[in-house]
């Protein structure tokens, strides 16, 4: 019975949006790249440098929102040398995605220890509060949830739509996905290939950042690591979850997020029968699940993966 209670409890839902907050910027990112032709396997680690890059913004003595944009610039940077060596260049998206991951966790963890030397502990910055919405935060259970989180969950929100809005109601948005599906005749109407699949990596790129960003402004107040945590695979699975389209995979990352917020609050229920390993992976297994369910019937974009060289056929 106590199980049942914590989907009816308001800390619950509240708990879920924020998990799922950091997982909706950089799964829009990933599937901004994805919908262009490029898989980013860069993201665990561009997640990282920007956690890292908008925290010590702010320690530093930054604004909050100069944090945000910091973060996302860094990200952008890393993106664009992910998208130099796998577009102009046609080289493996795979490995290059994982080299951009070892590259930006490597280089981060080597600059917080430059910069701060003598830490042994991970300072403290004050982050993001909550901005509750007038008369709709007073709303019963969802109130709280949904109208009453810090600036970058809304903000999170609006970038769903706005996403969706791009993609399916702008001329940059039919290039993106018409690059995605046959380069070869975006190329025949005078576009560029390159410089469509560029701009979105390295928009996409600046997205994942600003989600790493809300684990260390939004979230928690310091920068500490492996604080990622493996979100940015959890978010290339997502992007598949929600078949390459916004609204799906938004309600996957909220899907998840519910999944890692209850196996929490079940650890106080029944943690003392049931190992707490158990619980942990909980999680991640019945993302699985979902994922193997929802994929079957997924269509990806055909030029995936698939390097294109101008005047190629």
């Amino acid at each position: 019975m106590e199980a049942l209670e914590i989907l009816l409890s308001a800390s619950f839902w509240i708990a879920t949006i924020r998990i799922a907050s950091p997982l909706i910027f950089a799964t829009m990112g990933e599937l901004l790249c994805e919908r262009a032709g490029v898989l980013n396997l860069g993201i665990e680690g561009i997640m990282t440098a920007g956690a890292f890059a908008g925290w010590y913004t702010v320690y530093a003595g930054g604004d909050l929102w100069l944090g945000v944009a910091i973060a996302a610039l860094t990200g952008m940077m890393f993106g664009l040398i992910h998208g130099f060596l796998t577009v102009p260049l046609g080289l493996s998206q795979h490995v290059t995605g994982i080299g951009t991951t070892l590259l930006a966790t490597s280089i981060t963890y080597f600059i917080y220890r430059v910069l701060l030397p003598q830490e042994t502990s991970p300072p403290k910055i004050d982050p993001f509060t909550p901005l509750p919405i007038p008369f709709l935060s007073e709303i019963p259970l969802i109130g709280q949830a949904l109208f009453a989180q810090t600036p970058l969950t809304y903000l999170a929100f609006i970038l769903v739509g706005t996403i969706a809005w791009i993609l399916n109601r702008t001329p940059a948005g039919t290039a993106i996905r018409a690059v995605g599906e046959n380069p070869a005749a975006v190329e025949s109407q005078g576009i560029s290939v390159t410089l469509v699949r560029m701009s979105a990596v390295a928009v996409g790129s600046a997205l994942m950042a600003v989600g790493g960003a809300f684990l260390t402004m939004s979230a928690f107040n310091s920068f500490f690591f492996e604080m990622i945590n493996g979100r940015g695979w959890v978010c290339i699975a997502l992007v598949v979850f929600g078949s390459w389209k916004p609204g799906k995979a938004l309600l996957g990352a909220i899907l998840f997020a519910a999944f890692d917020a209850y196996q929490v609050r079940l650890q106080s229920v029944v943690g003392n029968v049931v190992p707490y390993q158990i619980f942990l992976m909980m999680p991640y297994v019945l993302s699985i699940l979902a994922l193997i369910v929802m994929s079957r019937r997924a269509g990806y974009p055909k030029a995936l993966m698939i390097p294109y060289l101008k005047g190629e056929r």
